[in-house]
């Protein structure tokens, strides 16, 4: 059996951060969403490569060439019901060329025994509802879609306006 024409490793220095923003760059052009500005960009470096501890943890897929061509980008809730810790997936990208070598798969299965390692009680992701590839993907792998949660958010805005007074 020969080794996959790629590789999985945890995110540590200042040019994984560069590739994990073209990454991240490449995700938001797929999903048709404005990607990180110059702010943004030097925040999520800060964030996942210079705080200690870091706010999330990021793990890069490697061509032979060394070319990081995917990633999974993952932090730890908690919950409270089950009293254990649940990784949360926020985002799991393969660059479109680099597709269909297993390296989604791989990916999505380095974080399930991360999740397993860490004694966490779930893992837990979001798809966008047009993404039926991946939706078909999580399917096969025997995860369920939740029907009963809806997400909310507050934006930033939303958020400096509830804390004024009255």
């Amino acid at each position: 059996m020969s080794d996959p024409p790629f590789t999985i490793r945890r995110a540590v220095s200042r040019a994984d951060a560069s590739s994990l923003v073209e990454l991240i760059i490449q995700l938001a052009q797929f999903e048709k969403l404005v990607p990180p500005d110059e702010a943004a960009q030097a925040r999520l470096v800060y964030d996942g490569f210079e705080k200690n501890p870091p706010r999330y943890e990021a793990w890069l897929a490697e061509n032979g060439d060394g070319v990081a061509v995917g990633y999974a980008l993952l932090f730890e809730t908690y919950s409270t019901f089950l009293c254990r810790p649940t990784l949360y997936v926020e985002d799991i990208f393969v660059l479109p060329h680099s597709r269909g070598i297993g390296i989604g798969k791989e990916l999505m299965h380095h974080c399930i025994r991360l999740a397993r390692e860490r004694g966490c009680g779930r893992m837990e992701w979001t798809c966008l509802d047009w993404n039926a590839d991946a939706q078909q993907f999580y399917e096969r792998i025997g995860a369920c879609r939740l029907d009963e949660w809806y997400l909310y958010r507050l934006t930033a805005d939303r958020l400096v306006a509830e804390c004024r007074p009255g």
